[in-house]
């Protein structure tokens, strides 16, 4: 367990609608790379989103276990997996008069509690969230106020200030432009280096795949293929 933190075997990801079992991808099995930066790409509808809703124990899996530190994360209270695992989703933020930086909080409640009060450090926590990934000016500014791109920083920052050892992205790229889709990765590729960080996350642009990720997963035909980039990663994009 010393290169992953979270695997997962012989697993079919799915739903069940109507009493009917809908399976997307079955069989799977796959780790998670400590310290490195993995794409996951695919088709729309192959069952990206619900591949990391899976490993995040948000969502069960139809068959199969996922495991979190070597204990199968069903295991774990949900406060407890919050405070391993992180996860963007694409799903609207509920609440959007809160202001950014209340929203970036959020990211500390696995920690306080939902009615526990930030300390000096948590409110230090969420200040440098925003600031990597640029929105200091912007702590104070209501939610719905924001742009698309603008909305997407905040929740990336509110996954940084959760602070886990593991992070899993939904499409965290949609919505911005080329700029800030190159900043965007050239964080989540730092924190993954730098701080020992296991970050997935889902994405179309196969050329920035080929150009950032350390690992490269392809979700096809309800197959999970996994490789390491053959292609140097870079750390510079202009």
């Amino acid at each position: 367990m010393d290169n992953y933190n979270l695997c997962f075997h012989d697993l079919s990801i799915g739903y069940t609608e109507k009493g009917s079992e809908k399976c997307l991808a079955r069989g799977l099995n796959g780790c998670l790379m400590r310290s490195a930066l993995t794409c996951l790409t695919g088709l729309n509808g192959s069952g990206k989103s619900t591949l990391l809703r899976t490993m995040d124990g948000f969502q069960k899996p139809l068959r199969g276990s996922v495991l979190l530190n070597g204990i199968n994360i069903t295991a774990y209270p949900l406060k407890e997996i919050a405070q391993h695992i992180s996860i963007v989703l694409t799903e609207k933020i509920p609440c959007e008069a809160l202001t950014v930086f209340d929203i970036v909080s959020m990211g500390r409640l696995p920690y306080t509690g939902h009615f526990g009060k930030l300390s000096a450090s948590d409110k230090a926590i969420v200040t440098n969230a925003l600031e990597k990934v640029g929105l200091t000016a912007f702590s104070r500014r209501r939610f719905y106020e924001l742009s698309d791109g603008e909305r997407q920083k905040v929740l990336i920052a509110k996954a940084i200030a959760q602070q886990t050892e593991i992070v899993l992205l939904d499409e965290p790229l949609s919505f911005l432009d080329y700029p800030s889709k190159i900043a965007t990765l050239q964080l989540l590729q730092r924190m993954a280096h730098q701080d020992n960080i296991s970050i997935l996350l889902s994405i179309h642009d196969l050329d920035l795949t080929k150009k950032m990720a350390d690992y490269i997963w392809e979700l096809k035909d309800g197959d999970l293929t996994q490789a390491i980039n053959e292609a140097q990663p870079v750390t510079e994009l202009n």
